[in-house]
């Protein structure tokens, strides 16, 4: 069980990174193009939330809580870092780079700056108030 949930968890921070690399992609694409949806304040507050994690922990040089968790399900299950499953190890190459972390983390602080960038060229809709119309 804890081998399955281990990879159910690395499938998850994949995803995570994905949306993480494409939310400014798409953010850009849509605002050239004048697609909406990519200016909807709950994904790109919650894209900037999330890259503002990523960035702290960065510069505290600590891991993400994804690759905690992940590692203790190995752990817990008896495996090691070469002792994963097919699936587990397949995901796990494509999230983990074999580079030094501080060399990932001046990339995750890189990537915060031009996150920051996009928020601030390409911003997210802000929600209007609406106000109650007075009946005389």
């Amino acid at each position: 069980m804890y081998v399955f949930l281990a990879d159910l968890l690395v499938a998850l921070h994949l995803a995570v990174v994905v949306l993480v690399v494409a939310i400014p992609i798409l953010a850009v694409i849509g605002r050239l193009r004048g697609w909406s949806w990519t200016r909807n304040p709950w994904v790109r507050f919650g894209h900037l939330a999330v890259i503002a994690y990523i960035v702290i922990n960065a510069a505290q040089g600590e891991y993400c809580f994804l690759t905690l968790w992940e590692n203790d399900l190995r752990q817990a299950a008896g495996q090691t870092a070469d002792e994963v499953s097919f699936i587990g190890g397949l995901l796990h190459d494509l999230l983990f780079l074999d580079v030094p972390q501080s060399t990932l983390d001046r990339y995750y602080l890189g990537f915060g700056v031009v996150v920051l960038l996009v928020t601030i060229l390409a911003p997210p809709r802000l929600p209007l108030r609406r106000r109650d119309k007075q009946v005389a």
